[in-house]
């Protein structure tokens, strides 16, 4: 348990001062009160630390903590009271040490939360004005200065914005978006001014759902892992033992006081959360969030992938393929109208149809005399003509077939056709689909050279849908037509061959997230039921993020592991001199912080750049 800061900082002061006085001491004739004054400065670390040992067991944790206050325990019944107030200021300092390192690791997270903007610039009645986040409405529309962090979700408004989204998605070069386009917030302008058209209230944007996981992830328990737990004990038992031998056969309790001192603290205590938070780190740097060590030990040893489809594997927005047209109207015009009076729905695809219309630059009128029949279509008049857009048998019902759409299009499985009718009479169709993410082809290889063995599309779609968006990919097993508890099965039953990885995005894929070694849920903006349900989330809707995250945990484990092998290894050579009277107390106490520093500076290469080859190759 890490103290609070000033706390520790005084934990320090206190035995770093006992020890200068003891010594400045026998300078004014005070020789007699040396041992004492060393004593009585090792006391507060001493008690400090029996308060975190018996909280500790009361949750039921047994942590090595315990051999640093035997050690000076030990060290004061022997009389040893320069051993006792080393081991304290070397025990203090090096907690100090691990909160400095594991401060220096949470950089990036921590920067995520200093982003977050307080106040926005809302227009209203031709005038500028200074609100709170929580004051914004979706329709506000808003000026986003340069330099501006993005405070809500929406599109542009007027203006080109260039935007800095380095922060969410780890890419260095800015991105353009047009009249229309979506913008995420959390982003920084990068360039003009511009206007901003907000989609979503502050608490439910994307940035803000990013802060929630964050401050989750920094509320949670400090990520000792598994790793170490399995270590604590056995170590424990070998100091003691080894101290115990020594004592006995050399009939001299000082050399026990001197293996305890050199077991003192454990490079575990220190070298494995610190190498844990720098990969953490590391991962939201790319736009990862991590929570904890136990995902990254299951992260870093991925045999199997589940994967949804739907958000997942596609981008799980309907998109424009096509625009087919009778003889008389243009394909833009077509769109236009049927845009102009979807302005009035709030369904996702005519919220779709109207997005693909601005982008195009066209003009759109406001509709009149609406009529929507939920799920099935909307009525209305644009610019004096009787408009009519929805499903073919719904717009059909309303119009005169006279000719058909003068371009077919081939049948495509999970393909959405929205009819549109003008003046009584059939006037074309839009085409959209839900398509698969680009380069997903170069992302499943990438994930194959790291060792995953087996992966599977589970879905709710229909077969016929999910053999068409997998085909040409290389996928193991295709399910299809699943319901929520079908795709729990699927990662209970994968689980025979390894780790398995689920991924996912929407409220159903929860409980198979939760059910799975390690959950990945896609962005920020996905059902807010799978976030919570994750190990990992991915903060913005790049799928290639699960290269670098099995990377980045690989790499960490393999640091913590070399970390602490080599910090017990040293330590136990260390124990065995001390046994063998070749150290004394003092000097194993120097030796054990020389090795707790080496091995806290190793775990700090868990930062480090390397290990994210694979990331961005091929990626487009």
């Amino acid at each position: 348990m890490l103290l609070p800061s000033s706390l520790r900082s005084l934990l320090v002061v206190i035995p770093a001062f006992g020890l200068a006085a003891g010594f400045a001491l026998p300078l004014f004739g005070g020789s007699t009160w040396q041992a004492l004054c060393w004593a009585i400065f090792t006391i507060p670390v001493l008690l400090s630390l029996l308060v975190e040992i018996v909280t500790s067991l009361r949750r039921g944790e047994v942590g090595l903590d315990i051999v640093a206050a035997l050690s000076m325990t030990a060290a004061l019944a022997a009389n040893e009271e320069l051993a006792a107030i080393v081991v304290a200021l070397m025990y203090s300092g090096g907690q100090y040490l691990e909160a400095y390192a594991e401060g220096r690791a949470r950089q990036e997270m921590t920067a995520i939360l200093a982003r977050v903007p307080r106040t926005a610039l809302r227009e209203r009645d031709d005038a500028l004005e200074e609100v709170g986040l929580d004051e914004i409405v979706p329709g506000d529309r808003l000026l986003v200065r340069q330099g501006d962090v993005i405070p809500v979700d929406g599109s542009v408004a007027d203006g080109v914005a260039v935007l800095d989204q380095s922060a969410l998605t780890g890419e260095p070069v800015p991105v353009r978006r047009g009249i229309g386009e979506e913008v995420m917030s959390g982003s920084t302008n990068a360039g003009d001014a511009f206007d901003l058209l907000a989609s979503h209230h502050a608490a439910e944007s994307t940035y803000a759902g990013i802060v929630r996981l964050v401050e989750a992830a920094q509320r949670s328990k400090a990520p000792m892992s598994r790793l170490a737990d399995r270590f604590a004990i056995l170590f424990l038992g070998v100091t003691v033992l080894i101290s115990g031998l020594a004592a006995f056969w050399a009939g001299d309790p000082v050399r026990a006081v001197a293996v305890l001192v050199v077991a003192t603290p454990c490079p575990l205590i220190l070298a494995m959360p610190v190498a844990i938070v720098s990969g953490l780190s590391r991962a939201a740097r790319h736009g990862i969030l991590i929570k904890g060590g136990k995902a990254i030990e299951a992260l870093a040893q991925v045999y199997s992938l589940v994967i949804d489809k739907t958000g997942t594997l596609t981008d799980g927005r309907a998109k424009i393929i096509s625009i087919n047209v009778v003889d008389n109207i243009c394909t833009d015009q077509l769109l236009r109208i049927a845009a102009s009076l979807d302005q009035a729905s709030k369904h996702i695809i005519a919220q779709t149809i109207v997005a693909e219309a601005q982008r195009r630059g066209l003009r759109l009128a406001t509709p009149s005399e609406v009529v929507e029949t939920s799920g099935e279509g909307i009525c209305g008049v644009v610019e004096n003509s009787k408009a009519v857009v929805g499903g073919i048998r719904f717009v059909k019902s309303k119009v005169a077939v006279a000719a058909e759409p003068a371009e077919k299009v081939a049948s495509i499985a999970g393909a959405v056709i929205v009819a549109v009718g003008i003046d009584g009479k059939l006037a074309g169709e839009i085409v959209l689909a839900d398509e698969l993410r680009a380069g997903t082809q170069v992302l499943l290889n990438n994930l194959r050279k790291l060792g995953v063995q087996r992966i599977i599309l589970a879905t709710g779609d229909r077969r016929e849908v999910a053999e068409a968006i997998s085909r040409g990919l290389e996928i193991d097993a295709v399910r299809c037509e699943l319901t929520p508890d079908q795709k729990v099965l699927i990662v209970l039953t994968e689980r025979k061959n390894g780790p398995v990885m689920m991924v996912g995005d929407g409220v159903n894929d929860a409980p198979a997230l939760a059910a799975a070694d390690i959950g990945v849920a896609m962005g920020a903006r996905g059902a807010a039921a799978s976030a919570e349900a994750a190990d990992v989330v991915l903060l913005v809707d790049h799928l290639d993020r699960l290269v670098p995250a099995i990377q980045i945990a690989r790499r960490t484990r393999m640091i913590a592991l070399e970390s602490v092998f080599a910090g017990i290894g040293l330590s136990l050579l260390g124990m065995i001199a001390a046994a063998a009277g070749y150290l004394t107390p003092v000097q194993g106490a120097l030796l054990q912080e020389a090795i707790d520093v080496a091995v806290i500076l190793n775990a700090l290469r868990a930062l480090g750049e390397r290990g994210e080859a694979l990331e961005y190759e091929n990626r487009h």
